[in-house]
């Protein structure tokens, strides 16, 4: 998989990328991932990527020349890439969405900063996404986030193969609570079902323990989860 990203800071991308997960993806030669600097498409002596916004206000907003110019050079280069931007305006980010993007051959992510980008570089986008309805000071911050998210799902990436689909959101549900060592720590222990060595009991456990917290803490994630009867009984029974 190739991923982009275009944006006036593109080193801010070095400690993400170059750790944990991230990093190991691409020595692993599954991840391919270059941050380009914006303003190597600016043509004046200050490099400039943004102006004042028509009609007043405050805030500079970041022109459209680079960014079309950037995007010809940066999308002639290879397979034509799935442009990504980000925007409290577009589809909200979930774990489907991480999932969809994980199955691209190429991402383009084109950041924001500043007030924002000029609306006519947005005709450059195949998906706008955003985080939540909050504003960040870049859009360097957001892609971070969706990138970790989408590598994460690509096989080889994680240490387990499986080890993506037991997690929060990937069946709807939120993820049990986990344990390791020590059994016993300051009076508090491990539920004795996780001791037992019996994997169905265990599964079983955990299945309860997903839909018992999902209903708690997120009770909206449960109308889009296709529940058991079974499920269904046990919620009942613990009147959620």
């Amino acid at each position: 998989m190739i991923i982009e990203t275009l944006s006036t800071f593109p080193d801010m991308y070095a400690s993400v990328m170059g750790s944990s997960m991230m990093r190991i993806a691409q020595e692993k030669g599954i991840l391919e991932f270059k941050a380009h600097d914006l303003r190597d498409w600016t043509h004046d002596r200050h490099r400039t990527t943004d102006d004042d916004p028509y009609g007043g206000g405050d805030g500079l907003v970041m022109k459209c020349e680079p960014i079309f110019e950037a995007y010809d050079d940066i999308a002639g280069a290879g397979p034509r890439p799935t442009t990504v931007f980000l925007s409290p305006c577009g589809e909200p980010f979930t774990d489907a969405v991480a999932c969809e993007l994980s199955r691209e051959e190429r991402l383009l992510f084109v950041c924001g900063h500043y007030e924002g980008i000029d609306e006519r570089a947005y005709a450059l986008a195949d998906r706008v996404i955003s985080l939540g309805d909050y504003v960040l000071t870049s859009g360097e911050l957001a892609s971070m986030v969706v990138i970790d998210a989408a590598v994460r799902k690509l096989p080889g990436v994680l240490g387990a193969e499986t080890g993506a689909l037991g997690e929060s959101f990937a069946d709807g549900l939120l993820e049990y609570p986990q344990y390791t060592r020590p059994a016993t720590f300051r009076g508090m222990g491990v539920p004795p079902v996780l001791l037992s060595g019996n994997h169905a009991a265990v599964a079983d456990w955990r299945r309860k323990q997903s839909l018992e917290r999902t209903a708690r803490l997120r009770p909206d994630l449960l109308e889009d989860v296709d529940l058991s009867a079974a499920d269904r009984a046990y919620l009942k029974d613990l009147g959620l």
